[in-house]
């Protein structure tokens, strides 16, 4: 069945004409009790309807556990921990014996003479020339004159061999550490109304109040709050060493959640229906086998977009994943073990491969004036958050998955600022006669061991 959705978003016109409205300088006038003398009163329901439902977008940043903290740079330093192992890539490799292994430059720094690699095809063969930097000879494990069959991709240094009355390595292997920074970004709006404004009385009843300012400044609120929540989650950092110059300075950006996924984490692009959404078990299969490779843990919080959710909730209609998966039953650790504290709070939770996974609608990608601009839906359709604290590789404290950060000193943050200025309304910073609400905030997101998220799209 077809559906069209004729508003696709817009604010309508009083006759019905669906006119977008502009962005406005001054404040606009409002209906006066001057309007209703006339003979015969009108019948006005002052009832307000919500014709988009409820379109606050916060939430996710403390559903999922995300840390807030005081900053004091202009930018967040974190450390991470590499691999303990090490691997090589592997561009070819002649079928002989010796055989040479051709790979990027530098290859020759990053294994030993006497280093034994496992290939991708399961062939374990000893490093015994470090030829250049861009290639080694190799003899396979199984001896005589058994041929080193040509291979590429990544070889695992799964150790070494050394012959009887033979001295220690000359060099020795590392922990990479690896240094991330993030700038905080500055977001900000303004809601503006006149004396005369403030004064008249409005059509409409809006929590008790019929002060139709009063209901455009709870919006800008909440307008404001929903933005600084998608910067964080769809915000982008200029690249290294530049900067995008405005009219009245310069920014860098900031990395948002999914901009992080991307350049470091688990990238799914799901396979089926009209949407790239799930379409069986074995895309959710194919996304837990690259967990079990990054050492994730075992529970997540899935959020998602709602033809996702649909497509979930069909494969576990089937049978496919249940809440209790051999036996073993789910695990709801975010939720103080209380599956019903899951449900209250709108998750849907089930288990597969050893993994929990608490699903949960995620609004921002289905609005119609955020991410579900197109008829297909959001370019993006979820991400997996793994519910767990991770270890500061430098100073080995524990610290949540996702943080976020707010300028901070002393007793003054910028976290969430509220300011009025202006002359009425009891207010007396200047002369002009309006009520100016400022909204500042200045933060940012940071997303420690991105390789354990997952990024749906």
């Amino acid at each position: 069945m077809a559906t069209t959705n004729t508003t696709n978003g817009s604010a309508r016109a009083a006759d019905g004409s669906g006119t977008r409205p502009a962005l406005k300088t001054s404040p606009e006038a409002y209906t006066t009790l001057g309007s209703l003398i006339d003979p015969t009163k009108p019948d006005n329901r002052d009832l307000l309807i919500k014709a988009y439902g409820d379109q606050g977008l916060t939430g996710f940043l403390e559903l999922t556990n995300a840390k807030k903290s005081a900053a004091v740079a202009d930018e967040v330093t974190w450390w991470e921990e590499g691999r303990l192992h090490k691997t090589v890539d592997i561009t070819s490799m002649t079928a002989a014996n010796p055989g040479v292994i051709t790979a990027p430059s530098g290859i020759n720094t990053e294994v030993r003479l006497n280093d034994v690699l496992l290939l991708a095809d399961g062939q374990r063969v000893v490093v015994t020339d470090l030829k250049s930097a861009t290639s080694l000879e190799v003899k396979s494990l199984k001896g005589g004159n058994t041929t080193v069959i040509g291979a590429s991709g990544k070889a695992a240094v799964i150790g070494n061999i050394y012959a009887q009355g033979t001295d220690q390595p000359t060099k020795f292997y590392q922990t990479d550490l690896e240094k991330y920074t993030n700038p905080l970004f500055i977001t900000k709006e303004v809601f503006i109304v006149n004396g005369s404004q403030a004064t008249n009385i409005g059509w409409v009843n809006v929590n008790g109040s019929y002060l139709w300012y009063h209901k455009n400044e709870m919006d800008a609120r909440k307008r404001f709050m929903n933005q600084r929540e998608m910067m964080m989650v769809f915000g982008q950092k200029v690249a290294d060493t530049t900067s995008i110059v405005l009219a009245e300075g310069t920014i860098t950006g900031s990395e948002g959640y999914f901009q992080a996924l991307e350049k470091r984490g688990i990238v799914a692009d799901v396979s089926g229906g009209a949407q790239g959404t799930f379409a069986s078990i074995t895309d959710m299969d194919q996304i837990i086998l690259e967990l079990d490779k990054e050492g994730a843990p075992m529970e997540y919080a899935m959020y998602v977009d709602r033809r996702t959710s649909l497509d979930i909730d069909d494969l576990l209609a089937q049978g496919i994943a249940t809440q209790v998966t051999a036996g073993l039953p789910g695990q709801f650790g975010a939720f103080n073990n209380d599956a019903n504290m899951a449900i209250q709070l709108g998750f849907k939770s089930f288990t597969r491969g050893g993994y929990t996974f608490h699903k949960h609608d995620w609004k921002m990608l289905n609005d119609a004036t955020i991410s579900g601009l197109t008829s297909a839906g959001s370019y993006y359709k979820g991400a997996m958050i793994p519910l767990t604290t991770v270890a500061d590789a430098k100073t080995g404290e524990k610290a949540p998955a996702l943080e976020m950060n707010y300028k901070a000193a002393g007793n003054y943050n910028r976290d969430i600022e509220h300011f009025v200025t202006g002359s009425i309304l009891g207010y007396a910073t200047d002369g002009e006669d309006v009520a100016r609400f400022n909204y500042r905030s200045e933060c940012n997101l940071i997303t420690r061991a991105a390789n354990q998220h997952v990024l749906l799209r």
